[in-house]
C-alpha cells in the first residue's frame, strides 16, 4: 500500500501501547480510525488523546479470544466508515514458565489471544478488504521471539512464531487481490505487556508481590528502557507503505538471527552430508 491517506484502519489492542503508537502514526497520515479493546476506559482515553490531534476516530469494546465479538467490531467498523482497508493485529499477552509446569488453562489462554486473535482479526476482515476491491494492508504483530527462543519463554515463543509463520504465508495468497501483509517483530517496546500475565487464568502473583520479585522488576526495567510506542508506529505506517513483509525495530539482535541461521544451515548439511538423504 503506498498511500494511507483516505483509508479506514481497525486495530485491536489499540487503548495503549503499540496500538495506540500505531493508530496515531497512521491517523497522522490521513487514515480514520477505529480502536478496539476489552479496556472500555482506556478507549476512552485514547480516543480523547487522538481526537485532540484532529484525527478521525470511533471504538468499541471487543475481546479478541470471541470471535462474535470481533464480527461485531467488524460491523462496527463498516456502519461507521463505510469499509475497512488495513487491519492491525495488535493485542496480546505474555507469560512464560519451564516445561511441565505450565498450567494448561494458561496455555489456551495465551493461544486464544496472541493467535486466535489474529486468525479471527484475518478471517472476518479479509473478505470485508476483497468486497470493495480498493486494496488494502493486514499488519500482524509478532516479536522478535518469533524468530529466535529464550529459556522461559515457551508459550509466549511458540504464539510468535506461529504469527510469523501464518503471516508469511499469507503474503503470498493475499497479493493477487492486492492486499499487503507486514508481520511487526519488535525488541523492546515501552507497553504494559510485562503486565498482562496477572490476567492469567491460573492466577498467580498480583501486582504487589511481584514489585517485590527480581525477575518482575529486571523484566519492567528492561520494557520501561524500550522504544516508544510512537516511534515503533512511525516506521510500522512507513513499512506499511513500502509493503515490508518484516517490520523489525532493533539492529542489535541481528547477531542472533544470523547465529540461528548458521545452527540451521550446519544441521541442514549433517543431513545432505550424511548421504542416506540424497
Amino acid at each position: 500500500m503506498t498511500d494511507i491517506a483516505g483509508r479506514v484502519a481497525f486495530i485491536t489492542g489499540g487503548a495503549g501501547g503499540l496500538g495506540l503508537g500505531m493508530a496515531r502514526a497512521l491517523a497522522n497520515k490521513g487514515a480514520k480510525i477505529m480502536l478496539a479493546d476489552r479496556d472500555e476506559a482506556g478507549l476512552v482515553a485514547a480516543k480523547e488523546a487522538l481526537s485532540n490531534t484532529n484525527a478521525v476516530v470511533e471504538t468499541v469494546v471487543c475481546d479478541v479470544t470471541d470471535v462474535d465479538q470481533m464480527k461485531a467490531a467488524a460491523d462496527a467498523t463498516i456502519a461507521a466508515f463505510g469499509k475497512v482497508h488495513i487491519v492491525v493485529n495488535n493485542a496480546g499477552v505474555a507469560i512464560g514458565g519451564q516445561p511441565g509446569e505450565i498450567p494448561l488453562e494458561d496455555w489456551r489462554w495465551i493461544v486464544d489471544v496472541n493467535l486466535m486473535g489474529v486468525v479471527y482479526g484475518v478471517e472476518v476482515f479479509t473478505p470485508l478488504i476483497k468486497e470493495h476491491g480498493e486494496g488494502g494492508h493486514i499488519i500482524n504483530t509478532a516479536s522478535m521471539a518469533g524468530h529466535f527462543s529464550s529459556p522461559g519463554m515457551g508459550p509466549y515463543n511458540a504464539t510468535k512464531y506461529a504469527v510469523v509463520g501464518y503471516s508469511e504465508g499469507m503474503k503470498g495468497e493475499l497479493a493477487p487481490h492486492n492486499i499487503g501483509v507486514s508481520v511487526l517483530c519488535p525488541g523492546w517496546v515501552k507497553t504494559n505487556i510485562h503486565n498482562t500475565g496477572f490476567d492469567k487464568p491460573s492466577g498467580g502473583m498480583t501486582l504487589e508481590e511481584a514489585k517485590s520479585d527480581p525477575q518482575y522488576q529486571g523484566m519492567a526495567a528492561v520494557i520501561g528502557g524500550g522504544l516508544s510506542p510512537d516511534l515503533v508506529g512511525e516506521w510500522v505506517a512507513e513499512c506499511v507503505e513500502a509493503n515490508r513483509l518484516y517490520i523489525f525495530t532493533h539492529p542489535d539482535f541481528k547477531p542472533a538471527i544470523d547465529m540461528k541461521y548458521a545452527q540451521i544451515s550446519a544441521d541442514y548439511d549433517a543431513a545432505k552430508d550424511d548421504g542416506r538423504f540424497s
